[in-house]
């Protein structure tokens, strides 16, 4: 018999172009689980993120509903782009055959937004930006989400653009020194433009910023993307 008082649990999902990465979430967004994570398969096609998903969810237990961050454009669950992970993802509806998989309702947001609301304050006009294999954005004001904000496709400096400047690619290609300015040179044209209150950096090469910052920005844990799901489910 099903257990009366105990809190409704959402399996947060963290889709990356490089892991995959679950938690268990009370209904505060309390961490119940350990985080697992598995790599991302390549090609990064809908079936075997799909199983990933599945094999990962079979380690954490008993839980009720699904939030998944996905790193592209999303609308009422269908994934429109996924230009880190396979064209294959144009069109494909995520929260419906994910449902289908698990037996369990499923919501579905992009991924630099499920970060947001997991480091958010809710006072002002804050940017959530997330620096892995590409760059996710994020733009809130007084806790709410500005929608559809896709800076990582914006030009930004010799022709090329935000994602390729700062991206996983040309980290890998320029080395960390080169890249640090460049991140910068990105944070000061966003302060300018944008004039956020607060700037949060995530993702997994946040960790390879190194010197200080502006007072207003702040390095988020890579956990925000999974703790952010909770969110999803709030009406």
């Amino acid at each position: 018999m099903e257990n009366p008082q105990r809190s409704v649990r959402t399996l947060a999902v963290d889709v990356g172009g490089s892991g995959i990465k679950v938690m268990v979430l009370d209904e505060k967004g309390t961490p119940l689980t350990e985080r697992a994570r598995q790599e991302t398969p390549r090609p990064a096609k809908p079936a075997p993120i799909l199983k990933v998903i599945s094999e990962l969810a079979a380690t954490q237990g008993e839980f009720d509903r699904v939030s998944v961050g996905f790193p592209g454009v999303v609308h009422d669950g269908v994934t429109h782009t996924a230009p880190n992970l396979d064209p294959d993802w144009e069109g494909f509806p995520l929260a419906e055959e994910l449902s289908k998989m698990l037996g369990k309702p499923v919501r579905v947001a992009n991924d630099a937004d499920v970060q947001g609301y997991g480091a958010i304050s809710g006072q002002g006009l804050e940017l959530v930006l997330t620096l892995g294999t590409g760059l996710g954005s994020a733009l809130f004001i007084n806790g709410r989400l500005v929608p559809n904000l896709e800076l990582a496709h914006h030009p930004f400096r010799k022709g090329e653009t935000y994602e390729e400047q700062v991206g996983r690619a040309a980290l890998d290609r320029i080395g960390k020194a080169k890249w640090n300015r460049r991140v910068r040179r990105m944070i000061d044209l966003l302060q300018r433009t944008i004039n956020y209150h607060t700037l949060y950096i995530g993702g997994g090469n946040a960790k390879k910023l190194v010197g200080d910052l502006p007072a207003n920005v702040k390095i988020v844990s890579n956990e925000a993307g999974l703790l952010g799901g909770i969110a999803l489910w709030r009406e």
